[in-house]
């Protein structure tokens, strides 16, 4: 429980978001909390094999969706959630853990410089058409 907060509290929390047709959990109070915690190392590693070549990212989301039942590949997912904002969370998560694993890949970090921020503005991974359909982004040639 954290600390200064009552149980009474969580329980009036908890009951508040079930009538929100929400599914509460409880998790310590964290930078990254679970989802951010287990989608960074996911994210970082998408981003660290374009780098290395490895695979685009239109190949690493079509083999994560098919291969692990993913409804989106961790590139979609990037581009869906905001380029700028898995960077706060990643930098957040760093200063918590100084974990070197934590750090965020300089992909990001290059994308956003380069104006790219996902699905908001329409470039990311894949570049968003007017119509609706989306290309994959040629980071490399």
């Amino acid at each position: 429980m954290p600390i200064g907060v009552s149980q009474e509290t969580v329980d009036t929390a908890i009951e508040f978001c079930k009538k929100l047709g929400k599914s509460p959990v409880k998790t310590k109070d964290t930078p990254g909390f679970i989802v951010n915690r287990l989608l960074g190392p996911l994210y970082m590693d998408a981003a660290q094999m374009i780098l290395e070549g490895t695979a685009t990212a239109e190949d690493i989301d079509t083999a994560i969706k098919l291969g692990a039942g993913h409804p989106m590949g961790p590139c979609e997912l990037a581009d869906f959630g905001g380029f700028d904002i898995i960077q706060m969370a990643q930098d957040a998560v760093f200063n918590y853990t100084h974990d070197p694993k934590d750090k965020l890949n300089i992909l990001y970090r290059k994308m956003i410089e380069a104006g790219r921020l996902g699905r908001k503005n329409g470039k990311g991974f894949y570049d968003y058409l007017p119509d609706g359909t989306k290309k994959p982004f040629k980071i490399f040639g």
